[in-house]
């Protein structure tokens, strides 16, 4: 997953807006964050390794003027963790210049590739970059060679074309030198939502970005819609039609507790996954508690349905972000013992019934279940408000290899004893579902059932990551303007 975002808003400083609604969407990526800004005449791209609040300062987005922008924090899938495959993309092409963030993962870059490879006049030979950098490797970056390839047609009718060849999840927010263009894959598996300004118009992973810089929410962007948005208006145009199969993943841990997707709040339904459990695996306990922030809601239903008291057992780090979505195993480790620490006063002598939202590899409710011994609980059930992770996400999650799956090698009792649990509850596939007020059928559940509704182009996918796609290009460098070909 990624946070992007994109405002069209002539006299509003719109590299401020982006920078804070990035800022709201800090929790979709860590790992870089980037901003392109257009003043009509030539895009500037300013981009870096770190959070939002790292890579930008004053200075810097008081140098990014214009009237069009977009925005990225980063969370890597496909493509290595590194400055080169920070967003926002960027091409010259033979109309201008393209700038490009992408939220998702695309399952067919192979192909896209070798679409790449056969355009007749491949970007990189167009003489209108100056510098050369170190190679790309990420999906986005040969999207975004595709769409800057329009020289007989405008950058919408490009897009309506090469759309409908792209599979996977992708939510785009991209830009030339005046328009702003959206566009959000025909299965919707990533939010995107539309917002309307005084002056202009916002487009943002989550509406939680919207309210942040003051946008009312006009709507979610449909499955298989394009958006162009410039002096002429909103246009709104299909390339796909939709087969809605937004992923449940959204609601159980990736959105913020205070969006809104497809018309249930997220809080709200992982309030009721916790009212769930509770009723599928209740257990006589002293206390609920759970495991900061993203059990918060799950455990406040599990306490709710079940009676039991609800507390804090844990004290969080605010400045220790989330281990889930760290790009190594060795980062992530560190991360729990920085993250969490147990109240002792709160948990010595007491049953504890622990809640948190998913386990995938097992090391951060084992570390959890340790501390809580530590700190002299005389038992400890841990409560899941998601079903078993079985099978890796090629669809925008790091779940990785099903090998580092623990739950696909291992039954739950299994399990229970490897994360020193006395017992252990998963909500079923059912009521997890109907949580969300969201109908089986519109809802991705690949990573419980590995029944994936976009199909993968090579099986063996199933036991790793999607290959890394090598694109030979240049990329931009740190607030290099280009400018149109005169």
């Amino acid at each position: 997953m990624c946070g992007v975002f994109g405002v069209w808003a002539p006299g509003e400083e719109v590299a401020k807006l982006t920078y804070f609604g990035l800022y709201s969407l800090q929790h979709r990526g860590q790992e870089s964050a980037g901003i392109a800004v257009s003043n009509g005449r030539q895009i500037l791209v300013y981009k870096d390794m770190g959070l939002v609040s790292q890579v930008f300062d004053e200075s810097t987005l008081d140098s990014l003027q214009g009237h069009v922008a977009i925005g990225h924090a980063r969370y890597s899938t496909t493509g290595a963790s590194t400055w080169q495959n920070a967003q926002p993309t960027f091409r010259p092409s033979s109309h201008g210049s393209i700038a490009l963030g992408h939220n998702g993962n695309m399952v067919n870059t192979l192909e896209l590739r070798q679409m790449a490879a056969d355009l007749p006049h491949p970007i990189d030979e167009l003489d209108l970059h100056r510098g050369s950098g170190p190679v790309s490797t990420n999906d986005t970056s040969l999207l975004t060679e595709l769409l800057a390839h329009h020289p007989d047609q405008s950058l919408e009718e490009r897009a309506i074309e090469v759309l409908p060849s792209v599979r996977g999840a992708f939510c785009l927010v991209w830009m030339d030198e005046d328009t702003l263009y959206a566009a959000r894959d025909p299965q919707g598996m990533r939010p995107l939502v539309l917002g309307r300004l005084d002056r202009g118009w916002v487009v943002a992973s989550e509406d939680a970005a919207l309210a942040t810089v003051g946008a009312s929410v006009v709507r979610e962007i449909e499955p298989g819609e394009l958006l162009v948005i410039n002096s002429d208006g909103l246009r709104s145009r299909r390339f796909a039609e939709p087969e809605r199969k937004g992923c449940v993943f959204e609601y159980v841990y990736l959105a913020r507790p205070d969006a809104d997707i497809a018309g249930r709040g997220v809080h709200e339904a992982r309030v009721e996954m916790g009212r769930q459990l509770a009723r599928e695996f209740p257990v006589d306990a002293d206390l609920v508690m759970p495991v900061p922030e993203s059990g918060t809601p799950a455990a406040t239903g599990y306490a709710e349905e079940s009676g039991i008291p609800f507390g804090q057992g844990f004290v969080k780090n605010s400045y220790v972000g989330r281990t889930f979505i760290q790009p190594s195993q060795t980062l992530r480790q560190l991360g729990i013992r920085l993250k969490l620490n147990a109240l002792e006063h709160m948990i010595r002598g007491k049953r504890i019934v622990v809640v948190d939202d998913s386990i995938v590899r097992g090391n951060t409710q084992r570390a959890q279940v340790r501390m809580l011994r530590e700190a002299g609980a005389l038992e400890v059930h841990v409560r899941i408000s998601s079903p078993p992770v079985k099978w890796p996400c090629f669809y925008g999650i790091d779940f990785a290899t099903r090998a580092e799956l623990i739950a696909n090698g291992l039954d739950v009792d299994e399990i229970a004893n490897s994360v020193g649990a006395d017992s252990l509850g998963y909500i079923s596939l059912e009521g997890m579902v109907e949580a969300t007020r969201q109908p089986m059928s519109s809802l991705c559940t690949a990573c419980f059932t590995g029944e994936y509704p976009v199909d993968l182009p090579d099986e063996s996918l199933l036991g790793k990551h999607l290959l890394e796609v090598s694109l030979q290009g240049r990329t931009l460098g740190k607030a290099l303007p280009v400018l149109n070909n005169p």
